[in-house]
């Protein structure tokens, strides 16, 4: 079961990377532009000297028609947002679609040449990786086979006659991931990180959120009606009649909308503590009879297990109520419709096409993406481990994860140099601290041992057989896990993939191959860039160790309490200021960031930048500051941070991310921080009134 707790850079959308958006608000908007003041021009603008060329900013990009020190976010990326408008095809456009899009042409190169090679062994990464992906380009052969592949699950729903086969089915669709009534797996204990458990999670809801079901804003209610449009649409394909299919419509909203009433917002999950309730399979089975954990646990081969980690106790209290009291009728109706809308994207073009209708409406997406880059993804999903390896080998050298590594060395030194100066922590605590900070895990590039698919059946004859084959055999892989020590060199990331991530169980930080490359780290670059870039990702997957989730895990990755009363206190009134700074952003009209929602992943932006700049004064110590395209060091820090977050995005896709995200939309990632860091305004030479400057009582600073 992936870990709900990784901490991640950023988030991905079915119609690529959903990072960030053109937005209005407080700093002002980025389509406004004001008139840049003379002093902060003056402090940016290249003085009359020769000018050093640089490697790794575009300086083109820079709208100097604003003041750094009134948008920063628009000043430094303005004519690249005004020159790249969002292709039809994605739901938005930056800096992390376009690198996802040079890895993508080498992962294409390599699918191709797999797909290409029938000589490739039976049972080898090779035959499997070209099989899979060559299955998945055959659309005349999906389109031939039809839902054939999903008879025989479709008639083991049909087969239901009671609430024990009822419960049976809900334990096979853990295996095959229909996501059907609540998420179910092995993962780490998060209190005892030596061992792994059993655990139990809200869901069923096909909805990106419980409160797409509750709210009655216009906004919520064309996005149900949409959705059950969908699932009318679908049934008829499926060989309904409109009035069978609109009945079926309609007892799935009834199921999901009461599921949705109990589920906990996102606000509420992030609580560590609350969501994790240890209980014995004994108990299980008396406080929620009608869920059969016997019969569950069976089906997972997981009998072995002694216990169970429930996540949201009153979920399953009413889930357990609705496996006995709803109809079993209305039952299988739901299970159809989990089963067939979770493979959708592996069905005939139809079934796609009214998936697509759906999405539309939600993420406003204008166009589908190419079939390759979808038959990618879904790869990637698949057997991520195994043509990864080839990606490595092609795009990846030891020398940049030797740099990396030094640069994480550079960043842990000066976070600890942070820690250690902290005039508002204990010794007692500074010390679990850095006891946590030095015992971090740090993976680069790629895993010192792969994934072994050999218990993985892939052929050319059906793409759905495969993703069915696939997702049976990743549950089977973690549930395997039950019983044996913890696998610390497993990632939870491909090689290829743009992001990053905090792992707390583990306390480890994670960079793949696919982040390791400009704009966010550049060999050629100079190290104001490298830090402002790459330095920040890393500084912030560190600081998620410190966030108000990762600091209540010690050093060993257990959830246990190594704050002083006072200590802990102080961090929460300090976080608290991050989380009011960030309520009063509105990327749109009326709609605000959530500051609880997204708490973690503000404080490690601002933890994060401050501790890279730390890091590269270190580097430039002793050393001449020369003036690079025009611009000192530290304005080119500021410039390679801020070129991360450019980004535009549809406002279908931006309502979509404010609602569902932990991650502030981009223009706040990139001015949010800075408004409360002296050593930006000393950069640019920001005047008190200047918008990116807040008033010294308002400032957050924690790290």
């Amino acid at each position: 079961m992936k870990n709900r707790n990784h901490l991640t850079l950023a988030s991905v959308a079915v119609a690529g990377l959903t990072l960030a958006g053109c937005a209005t608000s407080n700093p002002p908007a980025a389509t406004t532009t004001a008139p840049a003041t003379s002093t902060a021009t003056a402090a940016a603008t290249p003085a009359a000297e020769p000018v050093v060329k640089g490697v790794g900013l575009n300086v083109a990009n820079i709208d100097q028609t604003v003041a750094p020190c009134d948008n920063f976010f628009q000043y430094a990326s303005g004519n690249w947002l005004k020159n790249n408008p969002i292709p039809a095809s994605e739901v938005s456009w930056g800096s992390f679609n376009e690198l996802f899009d040079k890895n993508s042409a080498v992962q294409r190169q390599i699918l191709d040449e797999a797909a290409a090679d029938r000589t490739a062994a039976k049972g080898t990464n090779a035959q499997k990786v070209g099989d899979f992906y060559a299955s998945a380009m055959d659309s005349m052969a999906i389109e031939k086979a039809g839902i054939a592949p999903l008879k025989p699950e479709l008639a083991r729903i049909d087969a239901i006659k009671d609430v024990k086969g009822l419960q049976t089915i809900l334990g096979r669709h853990q295996l095959i991931g229909a996501g059907s009534v609540f998420n179910m797996g092995v993962g780490q204990d998060e209190k005892n990180s030596t061992q792994y458990a059993v655990q139990m999670q809200q869901g069923g809801l096909r909805l990106p959120d419980r409160d797409y079901y509750l709210k009655d804003d216009a906004r919520s209610k064309a996005i149900r009606n949409a959705y059950v449009t969908y699932i009318t649409n679908t049934f008829a394909l499926m060989g309904e009649t409109p009035a069978v299919a609109a009945k079926n419509a309609a007892t799935i909203m009834r199921l999901e909308t009461r599921l949705a009433k109990a589920s906990k917002s996102r606000v509420d999950l992030r609580d560590p503590y609350a969501n994790y309730n240890k209980m014995t399979v004994v108990e299980l089975q008396k406080q929620y009879p009608n869920l059969g954990a016997p019969t569950l646990l069976a089906q997972q081969s997981l009998s072995s297990a002694k216990s169970v980690i429930v996540g949201q106790p009153a979920f399953f209290k009413e889930a357990n109520t609705m496996l006995k009291a709803e109809p079993l009728s209305d039952w299988k109706t739901y299970l159809r419709w989990h089963l067939v809308s979770s493979l959708a994207s592996a069905m005939p073009k139809a079934y796609v096409d009214e998936s697509f209708k759906y999405s539309q409406t939600l993420t406003g997406a204008k166009k589908m993406q190419p079939r390759w880059k979808r038959m990618l993804r879904s790869t990637d999903g698949a057997l991520g481990e195994a043509f990864g390896q080839v990606y490595v080998d092609k795009a990846f050298t030891p020398e940049s994860k030797q740099k990396a590594l030094q640069l994480v060395n550079n960043l842990k030194a000066a976070f600890a140099e942070h820690i250690q100066g902290n005039a508002w922590m204990s010794a007692a605590t500074k010390a679990e601290a850095l006891k946590k900070l030095n015992a971090f895990t740090v993976k680069i590039g790629y895993p010192d041992k792969w994934k072994d698919y050999s218990a993985l059946t892939i052929t050319r004859d059906s793409y759905l057989q495969n993703v069915l084959n696939a997702r049976m055999w990743a549950a089977n892989f973690d549930n395997n896990k039950l019983g044996k020590p913890i696998d610390r060199t497993e990632w939870g990331m491909t090689p290829p993939t743009v992001n990053a991530y905090y792992n707390p169980p583990m306390n480890e930080i994670v960079f793949p191959a696919g982040i390791l490359q400009p704009p966010f780290y550049d060999p050629n670059a100079d190290d104001a860039v490298n830090y402002g870039g790459i330095g920040a990702v890393i500084g912030h997957e560190m600081t998620h160790g410190f966030d108000d989730q990762g600091r209540q895990y010690d050093s060993e990755g257990n959830l246990r309490d190594w704050w002083t009363k006072e200590d802990a206190e102080k961090f929460t009134q300090r976080a608290a200021l991050v989380g009011t700074q960030f309520d009063a952003f509105t990327p749109l009209d009326s709609v605000h960031v959530n500051g609880k929602l997204t708490m973690g992943e503000n404080l490690a932006d601002l933890g994060g930048l401050t501790i890279a700049y730390t890091a590269l004064q270190k580097s430039l110590a002793g050393k001449p500051k020369t003036k690079v395209d025009g611009f000192t060091p530290e304005q080119r820090f500021f410039l390679a941070y801020a070129q991360i977050w450019r980004n535009n995005m549809r406002p279908e896709a931006l309502r979509q991310q404010v609602l569902t995200d932990p991650h502030s939309p981009a223009q706040f990632r990139t001015n949010g921080p800075l408004q409360n860091m002296p050593q930006f305004f000393e950069a640019f030479g920001c005047k008190e009134d200047a918008k990116m400057v807040r008033a010294e009582a308002q400032r957050a600073k924690i790290w």
